[in-house]
């Protein structure tokens, strides 16, 4: 397990984290959110040791093993292959145990050509997978992951998820995919105004918590603003009459007792609100017996693909990494030409196009501003910093260079430069890569008003659920059309089960558990595999067991518990039902006495002068 006791981080005057604390306790899958910059990859480094606290502790059992996957790829140089890359990952004794790397290798998404490449061969997400594959393999007791899903198709997604819930040791997650994070984790531990919070649940049960806990503190604040006012008034219009002195004092000292809470700052979340180019047309898009290769020597990539896109149409294009959803976007974009087939516009049809490679079109000298003007010079000024703002680029961030941006500060100018333009059609490549959570709710959430249509290359399963309405599926060397929500698509089969048999190792990956037929074995060899077999039988069945074991004796006490607490709650329902009653009246009655109160200090002090200036004119008729 590990425990993390008053930690404190900053850079700067920029404070990150302040009296953190909080423990992973066994077996415990720990999903880790907060927006963007708030120091979910800083708290990672900090628990590894990459980078030092200010303050506090972090503890760990003795010879407690890590594994980190980091966003920065580093491959040996004598590997001769994506297998003996990944063999790297594995303890020194288990080295031998390739068919081991294998099986994650393909669960990942690789294919058996893949696995003979060199590591500097393949494209930059399959080498973030290489890299996530050694960490899975690598006997530690603890996972920190950061981002792992970005570059996985839907596949692998699934493939991983249901790794991760059959791992037996703690794991910390970070992912901008809330529905990938729901279906793995037990816990959630949100970074939130440089605090920390672990709540058993989901993210939705985080979410909630946070936003009671700050309605709670917001009316309380407003509660305690607005006694003090009451109190001071008082204070005010008494201090000077003797005879109230000590009503005054009792208040001053009240007043000098009360702690006010400071007003909760306003926490920024991007906005994307799409500018729309009005559109009379009943379809922006055609496409005609679509046909494309890279290669005329090689099979075609697409082929003979025909779809209409309606005006409000949401269209997902959705299938495994390699099989052409990119090239599709770009052919419909029209940054690459047909064989065969046409793409029809309708008139009037203006495109905005969202792609992630585009970050390297981004001039490196141009400020955050200097980008999103060039792409409307007619733009007024205070809307492109209106612009940067929703973008999180206020002030002088407006004024930062893109050279000195991180990737996902520059998806985010990408962004902007869209809502510079006003468009119908949206074509959207992987946009929630480097969004957090909120952002990607934000982001939902304009895609659902937007008025135009949008073409969505995506493997986030919470965006597919909420945004499409049809959808194009590539698996096998086959494209479908499907009219219908994403729910409708997976109860009407899915996924072809071929393909994810071959993701998830399927039944033939089971016969080829071994590497060689068994009577090819050497003894070598025949004792490394029994040995491997025996470790992974007992990491799969023994915390399985000891799981089986532990949730009956909960059941057991829980349904005992739950007869007598019912018992009770039936006894004590009356009396509580007079209690709240009771409180309701204590209340009313308070408010209305604090008013007679003011109204009788009001009416005393009248009084009083009154009689004081008759005592007045006593003594000056007895002088007389």
């Amino acid at each position: 397990m590990l425990q993390i006791f008053d930690l404190e981080k900053s850079y700067g005057e920029n404070s990150i984290f302040s009296e953190v604390n909080f423990a992973i306790s066994s077996g415990e899958r720990v999903g880790v959110v907060g927006r963007n910059g708030h120091g979910k990859t800083t708290l990672f480094r900090l628990i590894i040791g990459e980078e030092s606290a200010d303050k506090g502790k972090i503890v760990f059992p003795k010879n407690y093993r890590v594994g980190y996957l980091s966003q920065n790829l580093k491959f040996s140089e004598h590997s001769a292959s994506v297998v003996d890359e990944g063999v790297l990952g594995l303890p020194e004794s288990e080295r031998d145990a390739r068919y081991l790397v294998e099986k994650v290798l393909l669960g990942l998404g690789f294919s058996k050509d893949d696995l003979l490449k060199k590591p500097q061969e393949l494209s930059g997400g399959y080498q973030v997978r290489l890299n996530l594959a050694k960490v899975l393999v690598s006997d530690a007791q603890m996972l920190l992951l950061d981002e792992p899903t970005n570059y996985l198709d839907i596949l692998s997604l699934r493939w991983l998820a249901k790794f991760l819930r059959s791992w037996a040791g703690e794991l910390m997650l970070i992912t901008h995919d809330r529905e990938f994070m729901d279906s793995v984790v037990t816990h959630i531990l949100g970074i939130h105004r440089k605090g920390v919070r672990k709540i058993k649940g989901v993210t939705c049960d985080y979410f909630q918590r946070i936003a009671q806990d700050e309605e709670i503190y917001e009316k309380t604040r407003l509660n305690e603003e607005k006694r003090v006012k009451e109190i001071q008034n008082f204070v005010d219009k008494f201090r000077a009459k003797a005879r109230q002195g000590s009503l005054v004092q009792s208040r001053v000292k009240m007043l000098a007792k009360l702690e006010l809470k400071d007003k909760l700052d306003r926490v920024s979340d991007l906005d994307f609100s799409f500018s729309f180019s009005p559109f009379n047309s009943k379809w922006p898009l055609a496409a005609k017996n679509l046909s494309f290769t890279y290669d005329d020597s090689l099979p075609l990539i697409i082929k003979n693909l025909s779809f209409t896109l309606s005006n409000l149409d949401r269209l997902a294009i959705i299938g495994k990494n390699g099989k052409g959803k990119t090239t599709l976007l770009n052919l419909l974009a029209q940054k690459l030409l047909a064989k065969s087939g046409t793409v029809e516009f309708a008139p009037n049809v203006k495109v905005a196009y969202f792609e992630q490679t585009n970050r390297d079109t981004l001039h490196p000298e141009n400020s955050v501003e200097d980008e999103i003007k060039s792409t409307n010079p007619d733009l007024p000024y205070s809307r492109v910093r209106g612009i940067c703002g929703t973008m999180m680029f206020s002030g002088d961030d407006s004024k930062k260079k893109v050279k000195i941006l991180s990737g996902g500060e520059k998806s985010r100018v990408l962004f902007g430069k869209i809502l510079a333009t006003p468009s119908n059609l949206l074509l959207l490549d992987e946009p929630t890569n480097h969004l957090d959570l909120e952002s990607t709710n934000a982001l939902i959430e304009s895609l659902n008003e937007f008025e135009g249509a949008v073409i969505i290359v995506t493997h986030n399963e919470m965006l597919l659920k909420t945004i499409p309405n049809k959808f194009i599926i590539f698996q096998r060397d086959k494209i479908e059309l499907f009219d219908g929500t994403y729910e409708e698509f997976l109860s009407k089969g899915g996924f072809d089960e071929e393909e994810l048999e071959e993701n998830e190792g399927g039944n033939e990956g089971e016969k080829e558990y071994f590497s060689q037929p068994l009577q090819l074995l050497s003894i070598k060899e025949y004792k490394i595999l029994k040995r491997n077999l025996i470790a992974d039988r007992a990491k799969i069945l023994t915390p399985l067991k000891e799981k089986m074991d532990h949730f009956e004796n909960i059941i057991i006490t829980l349904e005992s518990e739950k007869e007598e607490l019912t018992a009770k709650l039936l006894s004590v329902s009356q009396e509580m039902s007079k209690i709240a009653k009771r409180l309701g009246e204590i209340e009313k009655e308070l408010a209305d006495l604090y008013i007679e109160f003011d109204e009788s200090v009001s009416l005393y002090g009248e009084e009083e002068i009154k009689f004081e200036k008759l005592f007045s004119d006593l003594e000056k008729r007895l002088k007389g």
